[in-house]
């Protein structure tokens, strides 16, 4: 008998090759002349726009990323009109990330192709059982990334 242990280097390797390839073919359902922005940019702009106002060090750490690596993503966004920057009223060192009515419209547009796509293969492919076994590897799959 296997045990869990030895099932999970099988398990993190499967894993990783199907979100690879989940995500390269995401990627192809937007047309190059659509998206000038990279996935980590719109997955950026998609946080602010839910969180509402928010620090880049705290998006840094929401999405796995060095501080440097974000505010290089900021920059990019902010320089494309898509967010802006205020000063936090409550803490004057803090410099609070919002998303433009511009970023608000991108990041629901953008990725509602995809969304569309995934949810039309999901629907042709999956039966309902199949349907409800992948809602829960994906909450598994959040819990993974949440590790700390």
């Amino acid at each position: 008998m296997v045990s869990g242990s030895e099932r999970a280097p099988k398990a993190a390797t499967e894993l990783m090759q199907a979100m690879t390839r989940l995500r390269a073919r995401l990627r192809t359902e937007s047309a190059p002349g659509e998206m000038p922005w990279t996935w980590s940019q719109l997955m950026t702009l998609a946080r602010i726009v839910r969180e509402g106002p928010t620090t880049t060090s705290a998006l840094a750490q929401a999405e796995h990323v060095r501080r440097q690596s974000m505010a290089e993503t900021v920059a990019v966004l902010r320089a494309n009109g898509l967010i802006t920057s205020d000063q936090d009223p409550n803490d004057g060192r803090k410099t609070l990330i919002s998303a433009t009515r511009e970023g608000q419209v991108l990041s629901a547009t953008i990725p509602a192709a995809r969304e569309a796509w995934l949810v039309a293969a999901i629907g042709d492919l999956l039966d309902p059982e199949e349907q409800q076994t992948l809602l829960k590897a994906a909450a598994i799959m959040n819990r993974i990334a949440d590790r700390t």
